[in-house]
Formats: structure tokens, C-alpha cells, sequence
């Protein structure tokens, strides 16, 4: 071994090792300076009141863990610009040239993240600047107001919910488009490509939305007028003194068949709106969805009007054979007759299980007739034979009546 040629390396290598070791203290102190002087600063200028007040930090100690954080991370990014220079001193440029291929990348994309941030930060501002003045103007005009007269809901109090949501929808105009511009201002594209197409199908999405609300809000308020319109009008014609016959006996409540009607008005109003508003949105799948309601509104409301007449008559003939018979259980039998048939007209209107609904009304009829006929032949012969004599004596005694006359 030549002691002497390792004696000239190991002095010559003095200097290279020496700069090293510097380099390596000069960026332990820099990173220590630069973490330290960032948590200073901060605590200089109240960061951690800042970040609460934010509602970014719940309280000053949190605030203060992210201070830290932001330091620290800081400390290590000095490290890593230092690191290249470091490894290049020892001649270690497979491990140096990664590492300053990165920190050129991050170099050359921090501009561009600043501009990026500079541009939420203020779009973030504008966006919920105009926030509260929406806010502040609809709660002005007393839009939840309006909006309770017209949907009869109670106020709650100093609460304003829809001024909040329209405020919301303000901010989310505001902020979508500027959020737009900040991503592309970063310039990822295989990131920011596909998050700036859903933004811009959401902005071209929202004029359709608001289309679509104002159709509802203008249906609930039409529909509305109109229902209270059909029921005083209704009123006015005495409807409800029908109420007197499909009334049970004892119920102190009369049935308001115009408020009922007008209910089914406003309703009925209200559905076409909401479809038109579905159609609003340009989607094919709620078009369909509002095309098959429309047509087949007519037949819920043949089905109703079938039920409403089916209970009402039951209700009617019911009474008017209790007040005539005497007889309770006939009525009852009576109205869930026409109760049963009302149900199974309805529901082949509806076109509900056709096959199913019809095969079971056939069991059902036949079923009664053939209890009927069993309970009245076996169990009721004398019952049948006493009323038989009644009828056939009754019949007899008009008969001689008429002769002697």
C-alpha cells in the first residue's frame, strides 16, 4: 500500500471536505434564522389573532401549531436548495442532479403558484364582499318574508334563510369563475384540464339552475293564488253545504270540499311548473322523467275524483239507509262497498298491477257472495223465513186494502 499516495488524496480532499462541512453549517444556521425569524414575525404581527379571526385556527394555540408547521416546513426547504451543492462538493452528482432537477421545478412553479394564490385570495374577498351585500340587500327588502306569506310557513325570528342562500349562490357565481383563472394560471394541465372542464360545465350549468328556481318560485306563488282563488270562489257557490250529507253523525268538523278542491288545483299547477323547470335544466333523464308526470296527472286525478266520490257516495247512501232502516251495520256495509270499489277503480286508473288488482276484486266478490250465501242459507234459514213471512203478510195486507176500497 502507498501510504504516501493516500497521505497526498486524504490532504488534497482537505479543502473539498472542509467546503462541505461549511456548506452544511451555513445552511443548518440559514434555516435556523429563516424558522425563527418567520415564528418572530408572525408573532409580531398577531398572526394567530389573524388566523382565528379567520376561522382558519380555532384558537391561538392552534394558530400557533401552524405557524410552527409553516416554519418548519421553511427550514426544510432551505435544506433541500442547499442539498444540491452539498452533494456535488462531495462528488456525489447522481444523488445532487435529482435534487436540483427538482428544486429548478418548484423553483420555476412557485411564481406561478404565487400568482395563482394572489388570485383566490382576492377572488376569495370580492366573492364573499358580494356575498354579504346581496345578503345585506335581500335581508333589506325582506325576502323571507315575502317568501313565508307566500309558502304560509312561520317566521323564525331574526333568522334569514333565504337571504343566506341567496348570498350563497352569489358567492358561488363569484368564486367559480376566478377559481377558473387561478387554475390555469398554475399551468398543471393533466390536473387543472380536467377540474376547469367541471367548473365551466357547472358555470354553464347554473344560468339553466336559476331558470329553473325562478319557475318553481313563480309556480309556488301562482299555484298558491290560484288555489285560495277556486276556493273562495267555491265558497261563494255554497259547495260545502253538501258536507251535511257525506258528514258522519257526531263529527263537529264539516268536510271543506272547496279548500279540497282548491288544494288539488294548486297542487296540480304546482307539478307543471316543476316539470317545466326540469325541462329547464336540459338533462335528458329529467325530461323524461317530466314528460312521463304530465302525462299521467290525468290519471291520478281521475283516480282521485274516483275516490272522492267513491267514499263522499258511500258516505251518502250510508247515511241515507241508516236515517231510513235504522240499521247501522247495513250502512256500514254499504259504505265499505263503495269504499272497496272506489280502491280497485282507482288503482286500474292508475294502471297499478292491472292483472294482480283485477284478479283480486273477482276473489273478493266472490268470496262475499259465496260467504253470504253459505252464512244466509245455513246459518240464517229462519231469519230468512221470518222476513219472508213479513214481506209475503205485508203483501197480502195491501192486497186486501186495495180490494176494499
Amino acid at each position: 500500500m502507498d501510504f504516501t499516495q493516500l497521505g497526498q488524496d486524504l490532504l488534497s480532499a482537505i479543502p473539498t471536505i472542509l467546503f462541505g462541512i461549511v456548506l452544511i453549517i451555513i445552511a443548518w444556521a440559514l434555516a435556523k434564522v429563516v424558522k425563527k425569524a418567520v415564528v418572530k414575525a408572525a408573532s409580531a404581527a398577531g398572526l394567530q389573532d389573524r388566523l382565528v379571526s379567520w376561522n382558519v385556527a380555532d384558537s391561538n394555540e392552534s394558530a400557533t401549531n401552524t405557524i410552527e408547521s409553516i416554519a418548519q416546513v421553511l427550514y426544510y426547504l432551505v435544506w433541500v436548495f442547499f442539498l444540491p451543492g452539498i452533494f456535488d462538493t462531495f462528488g456525489l452528482q447522481s444523488i445532487a442532479d435529482p435534487i436540483r432537477n427538482m428544486t429548478d421545478t418548484v423553483l420555476q412553479f412557485i411564481p406561478k403558484l404565487f400568482i395563482a394564490g394572489i388570485i383566490f385570495a382576492i377572488g376569495f374577498f370580492v366573492a364573499r364582499i358580494v356575498k354579504q351585500l346581496a345578503v345585506n340587500l335581500a335581508t333589506t327588502v325582506n325576502v323571507d318574508r315575502y317568501v313565508n306569506k307566500f309558502t304560509g310557513s312561520k317566521s323564525s325570528g331574526h333568522k334569514t334563510p333565504v337571504a343566506n342562500a341567496l348570498g350563497n349562490v352569489v358567492f358561488a357565481l363569484v368564486i367559480i369563475p376566478i377559481a377558473i383563472v387561478g387554475l390555469e394560471a398554475l399551468g398543471i394541465e393533466s390536473i387543472t384540464n380536467p377540474i376547469v372542464e367541471l367548473l365551466n360545465t357547472v358555470l354553464s350549468v347554473i344560468p339553466n339552475i336559476l331558470v329553473a328556481v325562478i319557475l318553481v318560485a313563480v309556480g309556488m306563488v301562482i299555484a298558491k293564488v290560484v288555489g285560495q282563488l277556486v276556493t273562495s270562489l267555491l265558497d261563494g257557490t255554497g259547495i260545502n253545504e253538501l258536507s251535511k250529507y257525506v258528514e258522519e253523525k257526531g263529527s263537529t268538523k264539516p268536510v271543506d270540499f272547496a279548500k279540497i278542491i282548491g288544494q288539488v288545483v294548486s297542487v296540480v299547477i304546482g307539478l307543471f311548473f316543476t316539470v317545466e323547470a326540469l325541462n329547464a335544466l336540459n338533462l335528458d333523464v329529467l325530461n323524461t322523467v317530466g314528460s312521463a308526470l304530465i302525462a299521467y296527472i290525468p290519471n291520478v286525478l281521475i283516480a282521485l275524483i274516483i275516490l272522492g266520490l267513491g267514499i263522499f257516495g258511500g258516505r251518502f247512501v250510508g247515511n241515507f239507509i241508516a236515517e231510513n232502516t235504522h240499521s247501522k251495520w247495513i250502512a256500514e256495509i254499504v259504505k265499505a262497498i263503495f269504499a272497496v270499489f272506489a280502491v280497485f277503480m282507482a288503482l286500474e286508473q292508475l294502471d297499478f298491477a292491472s292483472s294482480i288488482v283485477n284478479t283480486a276484486f273477482l276473489f273478493i266478490i266472490g268470496g262475499l257472495a259465496v260467504a253470504f250465501a253459505l252464512s244466509f242459507g245455513l246459518g240464517g234459514r229462519d231469519f230468512a223465513r221470518k222476513q219472508l213471512d213479513k214481506l209475503d203478510h205485508k203483501i197480502d195486507s195491501e192486497s186486501d186494502d186495495k180490494m176494499t176500497r
